[in-house]
Parts: structure tokens; C-alpha cells; sequence
């Protein structure tokens, strides 16, 4: 608990001294107190987060980042440090356990209006995406995000439009256009421009082939080589997506071409991988 809280309740300093003596209680910051003998880094998270807010001013910090996402549901993504966010104009001194963030203003509107001060979800993504150690785990965290629910791909792109950062912002601002928009964003023309930079030959457009629902229209692909190329989008893994696509990918494997599946951010991720790949595919040698 915070000291103003066990002061709206009528415990003194002059009590909490007597308790921390006894050993009941423990001081866990000039603003926090906790009642147990429990140290901070062995308490649950969300006991954490308000310790973090208290000593950093309650008027002044917000959950930020991913310890947000983690306090909206996030699941499967582990972070010991509790992220805060403060204005850039406060100056705030180190925080066992917490990593302070400067943020050079606020989006209106972009906290949850109740309970702990904290970022909403597509606010925290973007956030969470600049102040990430390396593109991948940037572009993890945005994925993880829409795919969990915790916000829309259309609030997203919506939050990287106002969310202001320091690092890598073309590209994630290239990866919540392929997670709002899929393969739209990264089109046919910007594939072919892969192949050609790689000394690859252009591929045909617009392919069609039969399936067990008719027509099936393809990507890419080369008809001389009967290799196709599928570009699918994030929303090609959620739902009823994968069987459409496999459907998809048996049909035209059985009439005799082979498939490559490309995810268009593993693209934007491990261009060289993929489109060596493609070449391995054309039995032709990547230029270097």
C-alpha cells in the first residue's frame, strides 16, 4: 500500500514504524509499504506496477509498454522490468525494477480511466515496438497484440499515427500496415522488385489454377519452373484462415506446381532467407 492510502485509513508513520520493527511489515520506497515481509522483486506484478507509480508520482507516471499489454491479458511474452512512461520534462531518478521511459507528450485519451495507470493496449504496442531490443521482437510484440485480441489491427494503425518514438520507425510503421492491411501493403510489384535487385527473373502475375471450389487465383509464380509463391498476411493464422489456405496449397501442390509460403512481415524480417529460398526454388543463384 501506499503511505497516502494507509494515511486515508489513519495509520501513522508512527505506525507503520512500529510494524516494520515487529517485522510485520516491510518499506519498499519512500512512498511504498508493503504488509509482508515479502521483498518488491518476489511480489506479483500488478504489486509491482503500483509500487513503480507511487515512487514515481501517481500524477506523473503510467504503465506503459509491454507490462501494459501483460495487465490487459498478454500472454506468452515474459518481462521482468515493469515499463513506465513519463513526460519527458520530469525528471525522475532510477527505480529498482522499473524501466522509466521519457515520452515527449501524451496521446489524449490514451490511458484506461480506472485502476491502475496504465497505456491502452494499442498505445502500449507501438511504445512497447520502439523501446524493443531489435526489429524481431518488435514486430513480435505488435503481432501478439492484434492475434490476442487485445486491440484491432485498425486501432493500431491508428495509435502509429499519433504514438511518437525514437527508433525504427518506417519500420514499424511498414509492420502495422501489413498487420492492418496484409498482403495489400506489400504488393506484387514490391516482390517483384525483390526479385529483380536479387538477379531473379520477374515473376508472372495473376495466376490462376483449379481448385476443389473452383478457381484458385495465386499470387506469384512461374509457370516454366511450376514454382508458386503465396504472400500471406497476418490474418493468413487466425481463424478459419489456415484452412482456406491449406486447402488452397493442396490444390495447386497436387496439380503439380510446388509452393513457397511467405509471411509478409518474416519477409520484412528475413528478406535474404526467403528470397534465397526463391532462388533455390528457380535453380538460380542469388546475386551478391
Amino acid at each position: 500500500m501506499s503511505r497516502s492510502q494507509l494515511a486515508e485509513v489513519g495509520i501513522t508513520r508512527h505506525d507503520i514504524r512500529s510494524e516494520v520493527r515487529a517485522e510485520r511489515w516491510l518499506v519498499l520506497g519512500s512512498q511504498t509499504v508493503g504488509t509482508s515481509r515479502e521483498p518488491l522483486d518476489r511480489l506479483p506484478e500488478l504489486a509491482r506496477c503500483w509500487a513503480a507509480v507511487w515512487e514515481t508520482g501517481v500524477d506523473i507516471a503510467a504503465v506503459d509498454g509491454v507490462t501494459s499489454l501483460r495487465q490487459a491479458g498478454l500472454a506468452g511474452y515474459d518481462e521482468q522490468s515493469v515499463h513506465l512512461s513519463v513526460v519527458h520534462r520530469h525528471d525522475i531518478a532510477p527505480l529498482q525494477g522499473a524501466r522509466i521511459h521519457k515520452v515527449i507528450r501524451r496521446v489524449p485519451g490514451e490511458q484506461v480511466l480506472s485502476g491502475l495507470p496504465r497505456t491502452r493496449p494499442e498505445v502500449a504496442a507501438i511504445r512497447a515496438a520502439h523501446w524493443a531490443t531489435s526489429d524481431r521482437q518488435a514486430a513480435l510484440i505488435l503481432l501478439m497484440t492484434v492475434q490476442q485480441r487485445l486491440t484491432t489491427p485498425r486501432r493500431l494503425a491508428e495509435a502509429q499515427k499519433v504514438v511518437r518514438g525514437r527508433t525504427r520507425r518506417a519500420f514499424i510503421r511498414a509492420v502495422v500496415r501489413d498487420i492492418a492491411f496484409g498482403v495489400q501493403s506489400l504488393g506484387e510489384l514490391d516482390f517483384a522488385r525483390l526479385c529483380r535487385v536479387r538477379g531473379l527473373p520477374e515473376p508472372d502475375r495473376q495466376l490462376v489454377r483449379r481448385g476443389p471450389r473452383g478457381r484458385i487465383y495465386l499470387d506469384v509464380g512461374w509457370d516454366d519452373h511450376d514454382l508458386t509463391v503465396e504472400i500471406d498476411g497476418a490474418q493468413h493464422r487466425w481463424g478459419l484462415a489456415v484452412t482456406t489456405d491449406n486447402l488452397r496449397q493442396n490444390a495447386v501442390v497436387l496439380g503439380g506446381d510446388r509452393v513457397l509460403r511467405i509471411d509478409v512481415i518474416g519477409l520484412r524480417l528475413e528478406t535474404d532467407l526467403f528470397m534465397g529460398q526463391v532462388s533455390v526454388g528457380l535453380g538460380v543463384e542469388v546475386a551478391a
